[in-house]
């Protein structure tokens, strides 16, 4: 894993988590023979490169589900301490 490619979609995405999933889910489509949406740098370049690159280049984006979030959030301080 290029860790330059990983720093780049960090600040695109903003969260870990989130990243996490989007790449997971993107190597995955990789692996079962999906095309890349960008070109790859050699053969054997990485999936999980390929996946970062999109990624940082905003050829895959996250649609992030706002009540969901502060629904969790409300639920998480209301058992807070």
């Amino acid at each position: 894993m290029n860790l330059e490619l990983l720093e780049s979609a960090r600040e695109r995405v903003g969260n870990v988590p989130i990243l996490v999933n989007m790449a997971s889910k993107r190597v995955k489509q990789l692996n079962a023979g999906m095309r890349p949406y960008v070109k790859p740098l050699s053969q054997d370049e990485d999936k999980l490169d390929i996946a970062l690159r999109e990624i940082a280049e905003g050829k895959l984006v996250c649609e992030e589900d706002k009540e969901a979030v502060e629904a969790e959030e409300e639920n998480q301080s209301k058992w807070s301490f």
